[in-house]
């Protein structure tokens, strides 16, 4: 088109709720399964608003057989009343018009999730159908919508359906009453049903996402119940309910898998800011003003032995998984108080010269951290639609504050208990840090050694010849005996060796001080080369598969265990990327004797199952074998070329993949299993015994 033909004629102007149906991914994000529940957030999130602001404490939630969602809520209910300037009911203006509510500053909520006023709209624009029921004044009130425009379905006996006959309103529009409760009952219903043309077929409204919503929002109202129900399967539909009332402490409870080093702790606060702000006059106008606010925060907080670190922030139960300037005051404040603690405790946690030249980083008081930050502010400043990023700047200081003044009088209280709490927590951010530094040095001297290098792995390190690490396997094996043989049967330019002398530290009980300064565990993490922890860098891995040997009995299966639990504890990603394998070897060799079509062979098997059924089958087939079968105790009773083709020849052997399908799983068996609390092992062992079979135990 030439420049002199592009006229305001080719300009187009979308009305009402045009522009969302256009351009659905503006408001919702996507119009796939987040888009739909963010639909569903939407409409849940008015509800809470209303708890949020202490009307009412249930709200609940059901998934239809027909694809439809449907909330209700005891709250206040939608206004029904005419509203001035436009001449429509309250319910209405709510559904049909964008930048429409309550939560603009007029004094309805003094904190709410919903800010822009497009959240029910843009539900009503983007679904099939809607309908609302508001309990108000001693009767029920009803509205339907076909995608955002009101209406009257002609529903047939079976129920409401979007695929019934739609009349829209022509001259006006009517909220008819289709009931009465009793006086003081209020609430609102609220269902919709999803418009296929604009989510992708493939969209669906996850359950498991609304129940870690639901159980998310309980404990951020202590108080309010939530119930769940979804009937779309057959059978008995699946209903769960919430209610908490420990609040953000049980949520940091619920959250945290690893053993506690420290009560959970919870520090509360408010300050107040002004801002530069357009605020809405009687008469409909904005004008600039400077307005006081009040920001009140609430944080619960505490550290574990372990090193994930699970951080959730909240903007007036709005969860801000992106952070924002909460969550950057929380982190700038527990910097400053705990430094201030560490350099106040030098001596008592025996810091060197050495350590005091470093800094505690992020990472170092991170470690083991579970934390939810909640502030309740009005009309926060979000960025976007979506809310997942606060930019509220003085929300920064604020939070800050807090956490230097009640974190900092935990950190300095003389109570005994709390104080030993204290100097646990504070020795396990120094191992962090040296642990850290250590990783540090050690990527600095354990590259793969090169012509012009010189190697300072540990001198026991039967090392490779290959530089292509995907192509390179590290064996760790059990004992100096089985060492040599494997020394035989191993192929030298791409088969490493490390062995290992015993049971190593069971590093799910010790603390990272003790096991850097354990000399087995120090060894594999430094000829690994990729560090430990959250220095852990996947790409600095020397080797592409690990791969533990040890012997096939009941001390072999425990060292294995723990070899494992190092891996999981501190070289996770390892795991998670598929690279630890642990090697079968054979518990049996039957020697078979010649016959006149076939040679004498040997025949290897890895359990009592197996080794029944291949003399079962010797003994069909007529081949004479001898009694005296060899079971193999250990790794150093095979020679060479044995080990060779039964455990290490790629193309013979068999390795078991170490895989974590459920990483939170994990971590609760290996808490369990190999952790300091004896009670629940105990308790595990005690209930499992019925089931053991007996033939499984080597002795």
């Amino acid at each position: 088109m030439a420049p002199s033909d592009y006229s305001a004629r080719h300009l187009s102007v979308l009305e009402g709720l045009e522009a969302v149906r256009k351009r659905p991914g503006m408001y919702v994000g996507t119009t796939d399964s987040r888009g739909l529940m963010h639909c569903l957030w939407e409409i849940l999130d008015n509800s809470v608003d209303e708890a949020l602001a202490g009307f009412g404490k249930r709200i609940e939630i059901l998934l239809h057989p027909d694809g439809s969602v449907e909330v209700r809520d005891v709250g206040r209910g939608i206004p029904v009343d005419l509203e001035p300037k436009t001449g429509l009911t309250g319910v209405e203006v709510v559904m049909t018009k964008l930048h429409a509510g309550g939560k603009f500053g007029g004094g309805s909520y003094a904190a709410s999730g919903g800010l822009h006023g497009v959240g029910a709209s843009v539900v009503n624009a983007l679904s099939e159908r809607l309908d609302v029921w508001v309990d108000r004044d001693g009767a029920t009130h009803h509205m339907a919508f076909r995608r955002g425009e009101p209406g009257i379905f002609q529903d047939p006996a079976s129920g409401p359906s979007p695929d019934a006959p739609f009349q829209p309103f022509t001259d006006e529009s009517r909220l008819e009453q289709v009931g009465k409760v009793a006086k003081g009952v209020t609430g609102t219903r609220t269902r919709f049903w999803p418009d296929r043309e604009v989510f992708s077929k493939s969209a669906r409204l996850e359950y498991e996402d609304l129940v870690s919503r639901a159980r998310q929002t309980s404990y951020l109202i202590p108080g309010l119940e939530l119930v769940l129900r979804d009937e779309r399967q057959a059978g008995e539909p699946a209903e769960q309910v919430f209610r908490s009332t420990g609040g953000p402490r049980d949520f940091v409870d619920h959250l945290a898998r690893d053993t506690a080093i420290t009560d959970t702790w919870e520090l509360r606060g408010s300050d107040t800011f002004m801002e530069v702000a357009q605020v809405l006059t009687p008469s409909g106008t904005l004008v600039t003003q400077d307005v006081e606010r009040e920001c009140h925060v609430d944080i619960a907080l505490r550290w574990g032995t372990g090193y994930d670190t699970v951080e959730r922030s909240f903007v007036n139960i709005i969860a801000t998984p992106h952070g924002g300037t909460h969550q950057a005051g929380f982190e700038a404040g527990l910097a400053k108080v705990v430094r201030k603690a560490i350099e106040a405790n030098a001596r008592r946690l025996k810091l060197s010269g050495r350590d005091g030249s470093e800094r505690i980083e992020k990472d170092d008081f991170m470690a083991g951290l579970t934390a939810i930050v909640t502030v309740r502010v009005p009309e926060p400043q979000f960025e976007g639609q979506t809310k997942e990023v606060l930019g509220t700047g003085p929300v920064r200081g604020i939070v800050a504050r807090v956490v230097e003044q009640e974190l900092g009088a935990i950190l300095g209280s003389t109570k005994a208990a709390t104080k030993q709490q204290v100097t646990t927590l504070l020795t396990k951010i120094v191992s962090e840090m040296q642990a850290r530094v250590s990783a540090r040095k050690q990527k600095e001297i354990t590259r793969r050694k090169n012509a012009l290098e010189t190697s300072s792995l540990p001198a026991k390190l039967a090392d490779c010849r290959s530089s292509d690490t995907e192509a390179s396997e590290l064996f760790i094996v059990e004992g100096d005996s089985a060492l040599g043989t494997a020394k035989l049967a191993r192929r030298s330019d791409y088969q490493a060796l490390l062995p290992i002398r015993g049971k190593i530290l069971n590093v799910q009980k010790a603390s990272v001080t003790d096991m850097l300064h354990n000399a087995e565990c120090a060894s594999i993490i430094q000829v690994v080369g990729a560090g430990s922890g959250k220095t852990f860098d996947l790409d600095q891995v020397r080797y592409g598969k690990i791969i533990l040997m040890t012997d096939a009995d009941v001390d072999g299966a425990h060292i294995r265990t723990l070899l494992l639990t190092l891996f999981f504890r501190y070289m996770r990603p390892l795991v998670d990327a598929g690279r630890v394998y642990a090697a079968v070897p054979p518990l049996h060799r039957v020697e078979v004797g010649g016959t006149a079509r076939r040679k004498a062979e040997y025949l290897y098997t890895f359990s009592e199952r197996e080794l029944q059924q291949t003399l079962a089958s010797l003994r069909r087939s007529g081949r004479p074998y001898k009694e005296d079968i060899q079971r193999y105790k250990g790794l150093g009773e095979m020679d060479a070329n044995q080990l060779a083709e039964t455990t290490m020849d790629p193309s013979r052997r068999t390795l078991r993949r170490i895989t974590v399908d459920d990483a939170e799983r994990a971590e609760r068996v290996f808490s369990l299993l190999m952790g300091s609390d004896v009670a629940p092992r105990k308790e595990f062992i005690v209930q499992g015994a019925g089931s053991l079979d007996r033939g499984r135990i080597d002795a």
